[in-house]
């Protein structure tokens, strides 16, 4: 377990101490009405954490406070990691941005754009172009996700096995099972939020020639001391695992969804899910900011180049681009208006048109039980976020959050 101890007055570190309580306040009050079982926020600046707060319950009905090494599940929080260690691999030149997938995963050289038609008739017609590495990391590909429920080829991911609780097989049977649906659009044409960075995981196997955990463990964990994360719970642990909870009726409620004693995180899932699958803590999770702030180097060890970094937080949407001009307006662990996406995190491109207070340049994402971390490379400042609350639209956290924090800078 990571320590977690305010290493910094937050004077010090160029906040207002009283203006920057404000955080915790505003955040205890959703535990408090009852819509959050509980909350656990960090903010660092230069590398020292300068506040920290822990309130509420892991699990409600046991009555187990939230507390440092609280386990939790982070969802599409992975996708950055995903997407690191993938550009680890281009790094050693294994692989470039422009090579169609394919050339890993046949099955996608097939693939065809759905047309017209319904789930069970679909008319499709030839893509434009295959799909491309940078189609991946970017979400242009044309896949998307079951839980969309916007149009008729998420409703054939859903007839195809996928849900929340499970997926069509290991992730090489998801992924050839991703491939034989139609794609939503050309790859390249628009921002749809999909299965695109479980493709990576898979690519990141292929490539490496290991299982995705191994390559996790062996590639960013250890070198990053993240000893609490991974694709899920030892039997040893599950005492430090949090129960995940949904809004119930019109008072949204945070009402019990999977039991931290009974959850399928309790036993080694089926398939890696590069795309949401990590369980971790704030402490682990506050390592791999800390490399991100740091231009990918912590502690003497370096997990990603800084040029190369610096290249995956630029926007990569066409011609600067927001999601709002370029995304399909579906759920999504970000704003739109104002904001670009690079190589696996959203860049905050305009914070006038985002109309949040926040920072030109900040990269950031979030998972869908209500977790969320930004890092600011001009403020040096990195916040980390973490709740069990399934869906993270449930409450607009995330925006508050941003001005709770930047309100209090001097």
């Amino acid at each position: 377990m990571k320590a977690i101890d305010v290493e910094l007055d937050p004077s010090d570190g160029g906040f207002d101490s009283t203006r920057l309580k404000r955080l915790g306040t505003h955040l205890r009050r959703y535990v408090d009405d009852g819509h959050l079982p509980g909350t656990n926020v960090l903010v660092s600046r230069g590398g020292k954490v300068v506040y920290h707060d822990v309130y509420g319950h892991r699990d409600v009905e046991r009555s187990l406070p939230v507390e440092n090494d609280t386990l939790y599940r982070i969802y599409s929080m992975t996708k950055p990691i995903t997407s690191i260690a993938l550009m680890q691999l281009y790094e050693k030149g294994l692989l470039q941005l422009k090579d169609p997938i394919s050339k890993w995963i046949p099955a996608f050289a097939d693939t065809q754009v759905f047309v017209d038609g319904d789930a069970a008739n679909p008319v499709t017609r030839e893509p434009a172009r295959e799909i491309c590495v940078h189609d991946l990391l970017t979400h242009t590909s044309g896949l998307t996700y079951h839980f969309h429920m916007a149009n008729t080829v998420d409703e054939m991911y859903r007839r195809a096995g996928f849900d929340w609780t499970k997926s069509p097989g290991d992730l090489e049977t998801q992924c050839d099972v991703v491939a034989s649906l139609p794609l939503l659009f050309d790859p390249g044409t628009e921002w749809n939020y999909s299965y695109s960075t479980d493709v990576v995981g898979r690519i990141v196997e292929l490539v490496a020639g290991v299982d995705l955990d191994q390559y996790f463990r062996e590639h960013i964990f250890e070198p990053l001391d993240m000893v609490d994360t991974g694709f899920c719970v030892a039997d040893s642990e599950r005492d430090r695992f949090a129960s995940c909870y949904y809004p119930k009726g019109k008072k949204l409620k945070a009402t019990l969804l999977d039991d931290a004693q009974k959850s399928r995180y309790l036993r080694e899932p089926t398939a890696l899910s590069g795309g949401g699958g990590l369980v971790s803590t704030l402490g682990d999770y506050h390592q791999f900011t800390q490399a991100l702030l740091n231009g990918g180097e912590l502690n003497g060890h370096r997990i990603i180049g800084r040029k190369t970094l610096e290249f995956m937080t630029t926007n990569h949407l066409p011609e600067g681009a927001d999601l709002t001009e370029y995304g399909r307006p579906l759920f999504s662990e970000t704003a739109y208006d104002g904001v670009g996406f690079g190589l696996g995190f959203s860049v905050v491109i305009d914070p006038a048109k985002a109309k949040v207070l926040s920072q030109k340049g900040e990269y950031a994402w979030g998972g869908a039980a209500s977790t969320a971390f930004w890092v600011d490379p001009v403020e040096d400042l990195t916040v980390i976020f973490l709740t069990q609350l399934l869906p993270s639209s449930t409450h607009p956290i995330r925006p508050e959050m941003k001005s709770l924090v930047y309100q209090a800078l001097v």
